[in-house]
């Protein structure tokens, strides 16, 4: 099972459900998960920690 599967499964359930208003969650959690993945293995990671 890949991420293409488990993602267009989500989107069935979101889909079939009209639980539509997972899907601004579920962004925000994927941009915090790629954002926390980024600053550990960037040279960048000194300039995104004096943002926060």
């Amino acid at each position: 099972m890949g991420k293409a599967s488990l993602i267009k499964e989500l989107w069935a359930f979101m889909k079939v459900n009209k639980k539509f208003w997972l899907a601004p969650i579920l962004i925000v959690l994927l941009l915090l998960g790629a954002l926390i993945i980024f600053t550990e293995t960037s040279a960048l990671s000194p300039f995104i920690y004096a943002l926060f």
